[in-house]
């Protein structure tokens, strides 16, 4: 017959096979180490306790544990393996409900120490976090952040328990941002596109993470700002961030005049179309979410005007503007996300080309300016780089770099 072990017969279990000892107080800063043979009661009123098991154990060994006062759920206590295993896992125990008994007996070295009987014990597996390593590691609160700004891996050395920081991360993967269409014959090209945006953060169970990860390496790729058009070309598309099974689409280029807008994360805007040896017709801007992945990665670029402006590029919060004439279409607006702690802005589109007082301006999430021949006299501007905004219209500018961005509980 199995005696379970509870309040009402502790003092049988004495009597069949351990050696009570004098209660053991727990201070804060005296462990106890076990001996084969031993009932221990634990006084957790005032400090937590860690309990050492034997370094050596045969077969039929056995230990119990008793909490003295009620206390194990205020001031935890650690059962530390040695060097051997607890129930076939090389991890320690915590018991932390109140009022706890365990009896733990030696079988072998495969399963070491197992539980053989336990009462008002609600998990005996000690908590364990994500190691890991690889870009540039800051922390906040309880969380680690790898923050990628170029290619690299990130190396998982342990994972987490489920009493601990369980084996769940959180990513940001941001793509590069499409360039700027270039200058035609008869006229200004359209933004870039901002790089795709995907991210599990926020995620639930207070941010600890929604997406598995395993003991591996996992390459890490981020993906590069496409090139400017130049003369007469489209602006080129952004290249792909990539972590595990999760990849982000660059940013579409900007169109150069009477040409479309590339597709991408998200769409580049249309080049502007003015009459000419090559033609009148202003481009449509390029489709966002291409391939479309959910939630959406990004918008659709903005249409150029018939004169005068260019379309803007989509961005991760929005589309972009169309162009009117003198007008350059607005930049898509970005995303904001606090992964890393504080907010920050990714993935805007670029502003479109155009000849207004104000011209047309970079949004705050990356995005770059529009050039303009107004009286403004604004030069374009380059996609911000790490956050995979597309360049401004009309200047050939080039779209910002991407970034990858992993966080994970690690205490």
């Amino acid at each position: 017959m199995t005696t379970k072990i509870t309040d009402k017969n502790i003092s049988s279990i004495d009597n069949l096979f351990v050696s009570w000892q004098s209660v053991i107080t727990a201070d804060g800063s005296t462990n106890t180490t076990g001996v084969a043979g031993r009932g221990y009661f634990i006084n957790t009123t005032s400090a937590a306790h860690t309990f050492i098991l034997p370094s050596t154990a045969i077969a039929g060994d056995s230990i119990l544990i008793k909490d003295y006062a009620g206390t194990f759920a205020t001031f935890n206590l650690t059962i530390n393996r040695n060097g051997n295993n607890i129930q076939g896992v090389a991890n320690n125990s915590l018991i932390n409900t109140n009022r706890a008994s365990v009896v733990l007996v030696y079988v072998d070295v495969t399963r070491g120490w197992e539980f053989v009987n336990e009462s008002n014990v609600a998990d005996l597996q000690g908590p364990t976090f994500i190691s890991a390593t690889g870009g540039t590691i800051t922390t906040s609160g309880n969380f680690k952040i790898h923050s990628f700004t170029g290619d690299g891996c990130f190396v998982v050395s342990t994972i987490g328990n489920p009493v601990g920081g369980g084996s769940n991360v959180d990513y940001l993967v941001v793509a590069g941002g499409g360039g700027g269409g270039g200058v035609a014959n008869s006229g200004f090209g359209g933004a870039g596109g901002a790089g795709g945006f995907r991210t599990t953060f926020p995620s639930p169970g207070c941010n600890a993470g929604s997406f598995p990860i395993t003991l591996t390496t996992f390459p890490i790729t981020v993906g590069a700002g496409g090139a400017g058009g130049g003369s007469n070309n489209s602006g080129s598309s952004g290249t792909p961030a990539v972590f595990s099974t999760i990849t982000s689409t660059g940013g579409g280029g900007g169109g150069r005049a009477v040409a479309n807008g590339g597709s991408g994360g998200s769409g580049g805007g249309g080049g502007i179309g003015n009459p000419g040896p090559v033609g009148s017709g202003a481009g449509t801007g390029g489709a966002g979410n291409t391939p479309p992945v959910s939630p959406s990665q990004g918008n659709n670029g903005g249409n150029g005007a018939t004169t005068s402006g260019s379309g803007g590029g989509g961005g991760a919060g929005g589309a972009a503007g169309n162009a009117s004439n003198n007008t350059g279409g607005n930049a898509g607006t970005g995303s904001s996300n606090s992964i890393t702690g504080s907010s920050v802005g990714y993935a805007g589109g670029g502003a479109g080309y155009g000849q207004t007082a104000s011209g047309s301006p970079a949004g705050p999430f990356g995005g770059g300016q529009g050039l303009n021949f107004g009286p403004a006299s604004i030069p374009g501007g380059n996609g911000t780089d790490n956050t995979g905004g597309g360049a401004g219209g009309g200047d050939s500018q080039t779209g910002g770099k991407g970034i990858v961005i992993i966080r994970y509980k690690f205490q």
